[in-house]
């Protein structure tokens, strides 16, 4: 079996450091016997890449999710241009306005649809639709979307990269943009003093002051035809199986025909489950929690080990950059290799 495994680095992964750490560590041995690439992608672009999509300025990651996420009236998803419009909270700070974390903001339900319904109420005679998945379905995201039938002509940035960051280098940019800046203000405007938001600052919750656009793109055959996916094509990176908890990768995994299973899914039983099957290629979304190292990264160890998976990749998103990992299982016995952090593989 061939393993393509998306994790985006962790603070504890990055900051093993310790003789001790590294010795116990699995993700650290496997990096040290590695085939390294760093490349100038943020971990879904790349994901994006590798599948054959192409920028157009944007990746469309935004219509990619909203295929496979649960949209109340929503319209339909091969007509039209989808955005990320995710709720976030931009902080003042002495001489601009930074954008804060956690992103994008966790929204009660009824709140979000008092959010949204205020948001197309106002965008109406503009064309624009608002839209949330629903966030109490398994496998769905509660991610907010906006959709438009106009074109549009904007680069966007994801949001992770301008977390912290003066939010104004960051802004919709190209034929479109003073557009798109103004509808972002109004937003901020609308949000202000939305009875919602007086809500959230009475239980001490920060206000969703703003949206955040990003992954802007189009789903209809003639886009899918310009960013070059040919469905069931052979190739090294087509994939039988996804397995993740992201709408995203649901919906990649429709656009380029491969099986679907919803994670939490443990090691052990992916590892059954594809000897069962004669699943040839898999590709698996680790999810941010603490200890991945000890849950996830030793099994894979074990299974490069042991032959069970021949051709390993580990795609390591650390903000724009990701690190891309190429083993197998004869590298293991690369001895001469030193076990280094996995922060002095992040230059």
């Amino acid at each position: 079996m061939k393993l393509t495994v998306d994790c985006t680095l962790t603070d504890e992964l990055t900051g093993l450091q310790n003789a001790e750490a590294l010795q116990a560590s699995s993700l650290a041995f496997l990096l040290s016997r590695a085939k390294l690439t760093q490349v100038d992608l943020p971990l879904e672009a790349l994901v994006c890449e590798q599948h054959g999509l192409r920028a157009t300025p944007d990746y469309s990651i935004a219509a990619i999710a909203a295929s496979a996420d649960e949209l109340d009236d929503a319209p339909q998803l091969n007509d039209g241009y989808w955005l990320r419009a995710d709720p976030v909270h931009l902080v003042l700070q002495r001489d601009c306005f930074s954008l804060g974390e956690p992103i994008p903001l966790a929204v009660d339900a009824e709140h979000a649809k008092d959010l949204i319904k205020s948001l197309n109420q106002h965008f109406a005679q503009d064309g624009l639709t608002f839209l949330i998945g629903k966030s109490d379905l398994i496998g769905k995201s509660g991610a907010w979307y906006l959709h438009t039938n106009d074109e549009v002509h904007i680069k966007t940035t994801l949001p992770f990269l301008a977390a912290g960051k003066n939010v104004h280098q960051f802004m919709p940019q190209g034929e479109h943009a003073a557009k798109w800046l103004t509808v972002l203000n109004e937003a901020q405007m609308l949000l202000h003093e939305h009875p919602a938001n007086v809500a959230r600052e009475s239980n001490r919750e920060l206000a969703i002051n703003s949206i955040w656009l990003s992954g802007g793109g189009k789903m209809s055959a003639s886009a899918l035809a310009k960013n070059a996916i040919v469905k069931n094509r052979v190739s090294e990176n087509s994939m039988d199986l996804v397995i993740a908890s992201s709408v995203f990768y649901q919906g990649l995994a429709a656009v380029v025909s491969s099986d679907y299973l919803v994670r939490p899914i443990q090691p052990d039983d992916i590892l059954q489950h594809v000897e069962a099957q004669n699943i040839k290629h898999v590709r698996l979304q680790l999810p941010q929690l603490n200890n991945l190292d000890h849950l996830w990264f030793k099994a894979i160890l074990a299974a490069v080990r042991h032959k069970k998976i021949k051709q390993l990749t580990l795609n390591l998103g650390f903000y724009e950059k990701t690190l891309v990992a190429e083993i197998a299982s004869f590298d293991l016995y690369k001895f001469w290799r030193k076990t280094r952090p996995v922060a002095h593989y992040l230059k």
